[in-house]
């Protein structure tokens, strides 16, 4: 169903949007209050912003709720779209308006990642920024963009996008992308240092220290040096004539929609701001583990994530989910992670059963649903859910069908479908990743979707990585007093696992010392390998 919108604009700010420049910029809306409620970015900020107050303008519920709230508009002017794009993050990053916390997703919001730590450092692009001691810039909602963006920078600004073999020459050295081999390690840190200045809204000062600079170059006669420093100074210029993003800017604000059906097909009694999803990864029953994924009013909260290590490794994903659960609301947890508003089980009867089982114990009330992998059904326990089903949607639903929503009564369960007729659609599949058939709850759909599959991927993600750990651990690891530099130097000295064992005491203690080599030497004695020959 289409909706279209009537709007009404008081005086004021129809005065104001007359006054519109076409020129690139950043646009501000605000409540009546003078609260900023959302923060967007514009090719032609006349063009993009009068589109919000277009009578008959087909929008979902979500931005006729935004437009509905804008008493005011104000906007700041860029001399360039690419300074549009990276202006709109800092004023999102700062202001925090709520109409952008709940449009955007997670999976568009893209980082810049820059290793300054290392020798000569890279710069890349993730959706993960981790605590590893790398610079993060953003995030940007406009992964493309930025991308462009820094294509254009690298001309004035050269990087490694990959550790480089600083050795020989390579063709982005040679055409000015990367640095040059005489460039030392240090000046090419003082290089992405003005990068990630420029990147951060300082590109009025960078242009005026090139200049600055371009000019003592010039007096001390250094007219190379001098050359260069021209030539980016014309690259920030022609930076104002790149298109970035263009005039047409997506909106789609269909998350608060979800969590409102949600609300009403679960009769929650709020929309949930808070949702956690869990997923359980193993391999035969080794190396088991469970992800917990947090949804802050339908976008992805990465900080609040949790994995957990099972403390019995076994093959019994019910099992597995009650320690899970047991874990994640004890008194501790409870207190500082505070409390979901909907739980969302990668499962179906048993894993959902086992979870309420052990909520009940725990005497913990909190709404639970599942995901079927097989149907991609939610599967609603009743009476037992903590979902108030008396007088629910699920009740009526059953009495009087909807196209596209199948209820299906299954003893103590309810089994939603919400794209009927698309029933063994098989794992992971059509159900939650949407089909030709819609549904009046595909935002439901689609918010399911992330959740389940961010749950598994993290799963998946610190079940690889205890896979990988466990496969490259060493028979060093056991013995006491030998830490990774001992490792790193006995398989520098012996080249193998294999050599080391064969290798005869005195080699052992020339490599590592007596006393530790005599350690080592003994060990692998005690452990039944062959016997070394002095």
């Amino acid at each position: 169903m289409i909706y279209y919108i009537i709007v009404l604009v008081n005086k004021q700010l129809q005065q104001k949007l007359k006054t519109l420049p076409r020129s690139p910029g950043v646009y501000f809306h605000k409540s009546a209050s003078g609260e900023i409620i959302y923060i967007g970015k514009a090719a032609v900020l006349k063009n993009r912003v009068r589109q919000y107050f277009q009578s008959g303008k087909d929008f979902d519920a979500k931005t006729r709720a935004l437009v509905a709230e804008i008493y005011d508009t104000d906007w700041i002017e860029t001399e360039s779209e690419i300074d549009a794009l990276f202006l709109e993050s800092e004023m999102v990053k700062r202001y925090m308006p709520r109409y952008n916390i709940l449009l955007r997703d997670d999976k568009s919001q893209t980082f810049v990642r820059i290793d300054m730590k290392s020798e000569w450092p890279t710069v890349t692009f993730t959706r993960s920024p981790a605590d590893d001691g790398a610079t993060y810039i953003g995030p940007f909602y406009s992964g493309l963009p930025v991308k462009k963006a820094l294509r254009y920078l690298r001309k004035i600004f050269p990087y490694y996008i990959k550790p480089p073999k600083r050795e020989h020459a390579n063709l982005e050295e040679q055409i000015g992308l990367a640095p040059s081999l005489d460039m030392t390690s240090h000046e090419y840190k003082k290089s992405l240092r003005k990068l990630i200045k420029y990147i951060e809204g300082g590109r009025v000062k960078i242009a005026q220290e090139i200049e600055r600079d371009m000019k003592r170059a010039a007096r001390n006669q250094e007219f190379e040096t001098a050359a260069q420093l021209r030539n980016k100074l014309t690259y920030l210029r022609e930076l104002q004539r790149r298109i970035m993003f263009g005039d047409r800017e997506f909106i789609n604000i269909s998350k608060d929609r979800a969590l409102s059906q949600l609300a009403e097909l679960l009769s929650l009694p709020a929309p949930p701001a808070r949702i956690e999803g869990y997923d359980i990864s193993h391999m035969s029953g080794t190396n088991v583990v469970a992800s917990m994924v947090v949804f802050t009013n339908g976008a992805s909260d990465r900080t609040h994530y949790r994995k957990f290590k099972m403390h019995v490794q076994r093959n019994d994903d019910t099992a597995n989910m009650r320690e899970t659960i047991r874990r994640r609301f004890s008194e501790k947890n409870r207190k500082d992670w505070g409390m979901p508003d909907l739980l969302l089980i990668d499962g179906g009867k048993g894993q959902l059963s086992a979870v309420l089982d052990e909520l009940d114990r725990l005497d913990v009330t909190v709404p639970v649903i599942g995901i079927a992998k097989r149907e991609e059904e939610i599967v609603v326990a009743k009476n037992s859910s903590h979902i108030n089903d008396d007088d629910a949607l699920l009740g009526q639903l059953m009495k009087e069908p909807r196209l596209g929503i199948s209820v299906l009564d299954s003893g103590d369960f309810y089994l939603i479908n919400l794209h009927a007729g698309q029933q063994n659609a098989g794992s992971h599949s059509r159900n939650l990743r949407g089909s030709d058939t819609m549904s009046e709850y595909d935002d439901v759909i689609k918010l399911f979707q992330r959740i389940r599959d961010e749950a598994h991927r993290f799963a998946v993600s610190y079940h690889t990585m205890l896979k990988r750990k466990g496969a490259t651990k060493s028979e060093l690891d056991d013995i006491p007093g030998v830490g990774p530099a001992t490792r790193r130097k006995l398989l520098r000295r012996f080249g193998s696992m294999r050599a080391v064992r064969r290798a005869s005491q005195t080699e052992i203690c020339d490599a590592i010392g007596q006393a530790l080599g005599t350690r080592v030497y003994e060990a692998f004695c005690y452990q039944g390998g062959d016997m070394p020959q002095l």
